[in-house]
């Protein structure tokens, strides 16, 4: 009989979809990637087609199956996901009534503010560690039920069913046969009380959303459901789902309180973990959970940047600068200083901790002798000093500054990034081996789940570092680097 030994991973991010198989050691065996289109219908609209996700998560997963050797040793699946970002479908037809919208989405802006002014986000931030903006799904929801004809009446007559991408990819997987999600995109909904672990029902008033339209929540590790036998030859169990910054917590193993990753994909996201205690954020950041497994939490402080490797993309997309992103690498290099250059990449609003919707980008300091690479270690720069100020607010939050970060997503691989980073800190950074920890975190969970690995503790013993980083940055300059950043700041938040 042939041991069902490999897991496939289904992480499904803002501009791609891609499926890895992994082994028993956590070791990489093959993988299929697609980008797929983005939608701007107005400006600070972003969305995302769900058919384009459906159908590139289903071949993807189709051609690394095969690639791999085959479905007959996939033991399991694990999928990760963008997290914010929501659909609505159809009960009867599975198809979505309206495009997803994504994270990165403004449309909610006046909204929130709405809701402020009334004083709700006490409420908010309380019952679910977040903050009133447009960043999070539950008003992204509401907007779908006011805004697609029918779809509200619908909704209360339980026609309808929402969920973020990871339950919407679990309903296709299956069949339609399970709606469910697990506890970390739950919890990104503004919906979801993180201390009592259930839809708050203030917050569906609040929102105005029905908790008919939502789905069951789960651990992040055990069987969810089956896949449809007819997609992969055989049914396959679904055994893991986390969003994509938890699962990354797994793949970096950061389960000791005070241990902390930053993943650098579109955005940046910084997660520190702080045990089975939420510590309530002073300082703008969120609380959030990290991950529940065989029913036992663990929450942690998470700082949200909006824009990182999305900024280098910029200027290869936008200003064509470059022609690849492991190009701003050679372009830092090769000038010694940033000559006062500073991008305030503020294209959707800045994050945490300024929570900021409206402020748009800003490059400043450029003099006649600035080129393209000032321009490109600025982009690189700022996603080392957005970092730092996340770092500064958790401190002040009392999480505690973690003497060691662990890198992952595509920037990690930037070797003068990771140690501008380690710089700019003043605390050693990691990258690991497997830099793709977002997958390998979603394998884990899955694997957990069906019994391959035996627990937290056999991640743990698997991790294994690939480079590390320290500082070696003059203080006095690092001080005015600094200085100028908050400056840059300040001048991007009075536009």
């Amino acid at each position: 009989m042939i041991k069902k030994d490999r897991i496939l991973a289904i992480d499904q991010g803002t501009t791609s979809t891609r499926s890895i198989v992994f082994d028993a050691t956590g070791a990489e065996l093959s993988v299929a990637r697609e980008e797929f289109r983005q939608y701007y219908p107005q400006q600070g609209w972003v969305e995302h087609d769900p058919e384009d996700i459906w159908k590139d998560a289903k071949s993807t997963a189709v051609e690394a199956i095969e690639r791999s050797g085959g479905v007959d040793r996939i033991a399991a699946i694990g999928i990760t996901n963008q997290r914010e970002t929501i659909v609505v479908w159809d009960r009867a037809t599975g198809k979505p009534i309206h495009n997803a919208i994504v994270w990165q989405d403004r449309r909610t802006a006046k909204l929130c503010a709405q809701l402020k002014k009334e004083g709700a986000e006490a409420l908010v931030t309380e019952r679910t560690g977040l903050l009133l903006d447009p960043y999070f799904s539950g008003t992204k929801l509401a907007w779908i039920l006011d805004n697609v004809d029918g779809a509200r009446a619908r909704a209360e007559k339980g026609e309808l069913a929402a969920g973020t991408i990871d339950s919407f990819l679990l309903w296709r997987l299956t069949g339609g046969r399970v709606h469910a999600t697990d506890i970390t995109n739950a919890c990104r909904t503004l919906l979801f009380d993180i201390h009592k672990q259930v839809w708050d029902k203030d917050l569906l008033k609040l929102f105005n959303v029905p908790e008919a339209l939502l789905p069951e929540v789960k651990d992040n590790s055990g069987v969810f459901g089956e896949t449809d036998p007819a997609l992969f030859g055989e049914a396959i169990p679904v055994a893991g789902m986390a969003g994509d910054q938890q699962s990354a917590v797994v793949g970096q193993a950061c389960f000791r309180p005070g241990t902390a990753k930053s993943t650098y994909g579109t955005g940046c996201f910084l997660l520190l973990n702080t045990g089975d205690t939420p510590v309530k954020s002073s300082n703008r950041m969120l609380t959030t959970i990290a991950y529940r497994i065989g029913g036992k939490t663990a929450y942690a402080l998470e700082g949200s940047i909006f824009v990182a490797g999305a900024a280098i993309k910029w200027l290869r997309d936008g200003l064509h600068l470059i022609t690849h992103a492991s190009q701003t690498d050679d372009m830092a290099t090769r000038i010694s200083h940033s000559h006062g250059v500073y991008m305030v990449p503020g294209f959707v609003g800045l994050g945490a901790p300024h929570w900021e919707p409206d402020v748009r980008g800003l490059i400043c300091g450029l003099t006649l002798d600035a080129t393209e690479a000032h321009i490109a270690r600025a982009a690189l720069e700022s996603v080392a000093f957005q970092t730092l100020d996340l770092v500064a607010a958790m401190t002040q939050d009392g999480g505690g500054a973690a003497d060691t970060l662990r890198v992952d997503g595509g920037m990690a691989a930037n070797d003068w990034f990771c140690q501008f980073l380690a710089d700019m800190l003043q605390a050693k950074v990691e990258r690991p081996k497997q830099i793709e920890t977002t997958a390998l975190g979603a394998a884990y969970l899955a694997g957990i789940g069906v019994g391959l690995w035996a627990g937290l503790e056999d991640v743990t013993n698997a991790w294994e570092r690939d480079a590390l980083f320290e500082p070696k940055m003059d203080a006095a300059q690092r001080k005015t680097m600094i200085d100028g950043w908050h400056v840059a700041v300040r001048r991007a938040l009075l536009q």
